[in-house]
């Protein structure tokens, strides 16, 4: 029947080594209510992040800006999607520099929707960010989670401009499946976002990570960090895909710790200063502990 949605099939039952208590509901219910009083949005709440209520009981959030609005329509992203998703707060800077200084932050991680719509994908707006924090916070250590501007450099180099410690850009998945997981991103654009960041600018630590059970194989995933070293990435992270939505596609298959744990040993042999892999990884999940 026409406008309604597809919905794809519930994902398989989760394995035990995926099931963890979700027991912080006051510490979830007390860091929303000051987000929003101050307008912030986090992608553990838009995305549906599963590692939401140990993130916040610990004080921690990755800020997401540019609106809660994308312009893409990932097949794995449950944030809201629409080619308009409207103008750009231009207290959205400040706000998130207050929250992070209130919330005490020794690592701010702060990622953002995809605004194809606007001119410079937003990219001032995302250093402008980066600034308030710094000002804000001179001690601690800065990640960004970067979209990938349409491959504008310009706009890469005007995030990296603003002194970001770190700078990820995830690949997400592997190549063959960017068509159904990624229709609107191209593979060998991130990587080129990725060695153009490193390049840019040497000391800045740069990051990448992928979803895995989607149905690649693990040749395909031994390739993907191939690629991420040969980018000159310097930590990878691997985590399991979870179905947030039934709007959004299902499991092909839970990835066994024993092989999460593999693919770290592999990627290590390549020569990544650090590979987090593992179920519940994420690549903001405990980032405060992923540095060197």
């Amino acid at each position: 029947m026409e406008g309604l949605v597809q919905l794809a099939p519930a994902s398989p039952r989760l394995p035990e080594w995926l099931r963890k208590p979700q027991n912080q509901f006051a510490a979830v219910h007390k860091l929303k209510a000051e987000l929003r009083q101050r307008r912030l949005h986090t992608v553990c709440e838009s995305a549906r992040c599963p590692n939401i209520h140990d993130c916040f009981h610990r004080g921690a959030a990755t800020f997401m800006i540019l609106g809660n609005v994308c312009t893409r329509g990932c097949g794995f992203c449950s944030v809201p999607k629409s080619r308009h998703p409207g103008a750009l707060d231009p207290e959205e800077p400040a706000n998130v520099a207050r929250m992070a200084a209130a919330m005490q932050l020794r690592h701010v991680v702060i990622t953002s929707v995809n605004r194809d719509d606007l001119p410079d994908g937003g990219s001032a707006h995302f250093s402008q960010t980066v600034v308030e924090v710094r000002r804000a916070l001179p001690e601690s250590r800065l990640e960004v989670l970067a979209p990938d501007f349409c491959g504008d450099l310009t706009a890469i180099a005007r995030v990296l401009q603003a002194g970001p410690d770190v700078f990820n850009h995830n690949v997400e998945t592997v190549p063959r499946l960017y068509k159904t997981v990624r229709p609107q991103a191209v593979y060998e654009r991130s990587l080129d976002v990725l060695r153009f960041a490193k390049h840019h600018r040497p000391q800045t630590l740069t990051k990448s990570g992928a979803m895995l059970g989607l149905g690649e194989s693990p040749e395909e995933v031994e390739q993907l960090l191939r690629d991420l070293r040969s980018a000159g990435v310097d930590v990878a992270t691997l985590g399991q895909y979870l179905q947030p939505t039934r709007r959004n596609l299902p499991v092909r298959e839970f990835i066994a710790p024993a092989r999460f744990e593999a693919f770290r040993e592999f990627g290590l042999s390549l020569g990544f200063k650090l590979v987090f892999s593992g179920p519940f990884v994420r690549s903001s999940y405990m980032a405060d502990l992923q540095h060197l």
